[in-house]
């Protein structure tokens, strides 16, 4: 069962159990990639697994920035929706890396690139960002490789 397949039986589960917060998300999260499934068509191959996960990764993130600005904002009941549908997205992303495993990739970019000190940033954070999409933040692994190559 694909990714497009599980989100339409999980959103009929949802409406029998008049989850409310589950439903809404389940049905952006239907609409957006309909929307990006449509964008590809006519595209080689059309729409991949891999799109799949990067749609959803960018609606993750998305939500992220939102609890940021809604906290700072002093808006906590909508911060509080922004984290109940953040955690209904994660459910059917790729298990994230933890930071020892993150940690590893980036010796091991190092290692390849043979990177010595800040100066080697954009040849690292690459390498590492192939090995990890759409299993780390970003950000996370931006911070990471500054502090690995003596940066941050």
């Amino acid at each position: 069962m694909n990714l497009r397949e599980r989100i339409s039986e999980d959103l009929k589960a949802a409406m029998k159990s008049g989850d409310r917060v589950r439903l809404e998300t389940l049905r952006t999260m239907r609409a957006v990639l309909l929307e990006k499934e449509i964008e590809k068509r006519g595209a080689a191959g059309g729409m991949t697994p891999e799109d799949e996960v990067a749609t959803l990764t960018t609606a993750a993130k998305k939500r992220k920035e939102s609890i940021e600005l809604f906290t700072k904002g002093g808006r906590p009941e909508l911060a509080r929706q922004e984290e109940q549908e953040l955690a209904i997205i994660q459910e059917y992303l790729p298990a994230q890396l933890s930071a020892e495993e993150i940690a590893s990739l980036i010796r091991e970019a190092i290692g390849q690139t043979g990177a010595s000190g800040p100066a080697d940033f954009s040849k690292v954070m690459p390498l590492v960002m192939k090995q990890a999409k759409g299993k780390a933040d970003g950000r996370v692994v931006q911070e990471l490789v500054r502090k690995a190559l003596g940066a941050g």
